[in-house]
């Protein structure tokens, strides 16, 4: 997907329909749809958008992965969410009628695809499921920032750390995970600190169960760090 052609048009219909949101649309639905998506490609470090500005409908990530971010006005930032390939986000924020209160930047190069509010409420009007499907897409993403909260407030640094390593498939041993951001902004993707990050780090593999080099993270000992965690 990151080797596709800049220049070469992609079909918005068959990302559309990677989305739970819109797995169960008729190609001709997927159609009016894309008559109100539009493509933007943006370069490692590019803006999308910020916070304040205007939100007239949500993105859908084709390749590349953007940081959704709030920024306070010293500057100090908090990385919210971490959007890659065949996620969307702006949904709320679109249906509300309200400016983005976040900041979208592009981690690598991606490409995104923006689907206009006035198609989405044009689709509800005219499909009420739909509308249930948005509802049920939204409830999700709330679900997650609530178990975000509840991992801050209640689990340590080392835990957070731990539960980000095995997130997905538990990994074996000697196994090999790659971060698939910066330290600086996975720290605080997991409200921590990047010192207090690298201490964990440090910690975990001074015990023998994790080695680190860069962005790499090798699993040692898992049954350790599932008791550790």
């Amino acid at each position: 997907m990151d080797s596709m052609d800049k220049k070469t048009p992609i079909k918005v219909q068959a990302f559309l329909a990677q989305l739970p949101l819109f797995q169960a649309m008729a190609p001709a639905e997927l159609d009016r749809i894309a008559l109100g998506a539009s493509e933007r490609h943006l370069a490692r470090g590019e803006t999308l958008f910020n916070s304040g500005d205007p939100c007239d409908g949500f993105y859908l990530v084709i390749y590349g992965q953007v940081k959704l971010a709030l920024v306070s006005a010293r500057g100090t930032e908090k990385v919210v969410e971490l959007v890659g390939p065949g996620h969307s986000f702006g949904e709320a924020v679109m249906f509300m009628g309200k400016p983005f209160i976040v900041t979208a930047q592009a981690l690598v190069d991606a490409l995104v695809v923006h689907v206009t509010r006035a198609v989405i409420l044009d689709e509800v009007a005219r499909e009420p499921a739909f509308a249930c499907k948005m509802l049920a897409g939204l409830s999700r993403r709330m679900h997650g920032l609530l178990c975000d909260m509840e991992s801050y407030s209640l689990r340590s640094g080392t835990q957070r750390v731990i539960g980000y390593l095995l997130r997905d498939e538990a990994p074996e041993n000697g196994e090999r995970i790659r971060l698939e951001v910066s330290k600086t902004v996975l720290a605080s993707r997991l409200n921590l600190t990047p010192e207090h990050f690298s201490r964990i780090l440090a910690d975990l593999s001074g015990r023998g169960m994790i080695a680190v080099s860069g962005r790499n993270v090798t699993i040692l000992d898992i049954e350790g760090l599932r008791q550790y965690g």
